[in-house]
């Protein structure tokens, strides 16, 4: 990787050009592939700013051209859901520092982890699975722009949207298990435990998909998707004054089972 352009200031003080090449030496698999992807939805910019000069001359010739109005938020929205992954990366997202600033340099990775692992990425994985059925349900239904002249085949974005949120999830898992590595050596179930609420999400929703597949796969040939959501499975029960869905505490039981799992996997390779 070629090293980063840097410019001194007046002040003496140094500017890296490309905030994707700070700190690569430390940078993983997973942070180089999401600023390799980043660079190359940066180009989406001079394209947009393109179509927005463009259109601004058609309409006032009065030559308004719809699909054009769509295509500047075709780009706009790829380089942006793309640009929340790259600044995870890179560390140039926004910060509140009143408190964070005098923070010791480990209570500082202590703080950035469990704001990775407890907060954002949770966020990530119930995001993904939002857009999932919104995206499906746009693919089935070839769904196309608002305007007759306007740019169709709207589900290409959408899936781009759903994409977007694996690319965050790649880019908040692999800073996280840099950070973790000036810690402690990040062993596989030391990442997932530490990351315990992340861990969880994605367990329970691998255990819910893998059901509903199930009960699908053995219902009536009749069966519609509400049925399966019916079933016993998805039930809930009593505990105390909560009332507890099955898929949870099913997804609890195995989520210790998935981290013990790694742990023994872990002395075995190291014995």
């Amino acid at each position: 990787m070629d090293k980063p352009e840097e410019v001194i200031s007046a002040d003496g003080s140094v500017a890296i050009t490309d905030p994707g090449a700070v700190g690569a030496e430390e940078q993983n698999r997973g942070d180089r592939f999401v600023v390799f992807i980043s660079n190359i939805f940066a180009w989406l910019f001079p394209f947009l700013m393109i179509a927005i000069c463009a259109q601004v001359l058609l309409r006032g010739a009065g030559m308004n051209q719809a699909w054009l109005d769509d295509f500047q938020w075709w780009l706009y929205g790829s380089a942006v859901l793309v640009g929340i992954a790259y600044a995870v990366t890179t560390n140039s997202h926004v910060r509140v520092d009143i408190l964070y600033d005098g923070f010791s340099r480990e209570k500082k990775l202590r703080t950035d982890i469990v704001a990775l692992t407890w907060l954002f990425l949770p966020f990530i994985i119930l995001s993904w699975d939002v857009t999932l059925h919104y995206t499906l349900s746009s693919i089935k239904a070839d769904e196309g722009s608002d305007s007759p002249n306007g740019l169709h085949n709207l589900w290409i974005l959408k899936t781009l949207m759903n994409l977007s949120f694996i690319l965050m999830a790649i880019a908040a898992w692999s800073i996280y298990v840099r950070l973790l590595s000036k810690l402690t050596r990040p062993v596989l179930w030391k990442q997932l435990l530490y990351a315990f609420p992340s861990t969880m999400f994605a367990v329970n929703l691998a255990t819910y998909y893998a059901l509903w597949w199930i009960v699908w796969i053995i219902s009536p040939p009749d069966a519609t998707a509400r049925d399966i959501g019916r079933h016993v499975i998805f039930d809930e029960v009593e505990v105390g004054n909560y009332d507890i869905k099955y898929t949870i505490m099913i997804t609890l039981v195995l989520t210790f089972v998935v981290i013990g799992a790694a742990r023994l996997f872990s002395r075995n390779k190291t014995a």
